[in-house]
């Protein structure tokens, strides 16, 4: 099963993205995922990252329900950003060690 996006459209502050489910038997069905502009802001999520995210959220969901359209919810964002936030910090760690390590060796 795979997921191609179509485009998306602008709904007053929200962008929706249309994709399409390429099921093992080749069948298209078509799927949509509506996004808050104010929350990725909020949340510091770029739009360029939406579509990712969105196809992301539609690989996750159960294929047998009959939901075709979805909304990227408040809830998923925080997620998104905290494990962001999360691996900048584990970077951060790892380079002052790095750091640390050469002052060490250099003295």
């Amino acid at each position: 099963m795979q997921f191609i996006l179509t485009g998306f459209t602008q709904d007053t502050g929200f962008r929706v993205f249309a994709f399409e489910r390429i099921g093992t038997d080749r069948t298209r069905t078509a799927f949509t995922v509506k996004t808050d502009l104010d929350l990725i802001r909020k949340y510091g999520i770029r739009v360029q990252e939406l579509p990712l995210l969105c196809r992301g959220l539609l690989e996750r969901r159960d294929e047998a329900g009959l939901e075709r359209a979805w909304i990227f919810s408040e809830e998923e964002m925080r997620a998104y950003a905290n494990n962001c936030a999360a691996e900048r910090d584990e970077a951060k760690r790892k380079k002052s060690m790095r750091k640390a390590a050469l002052q060490l060796g250099a003295v």
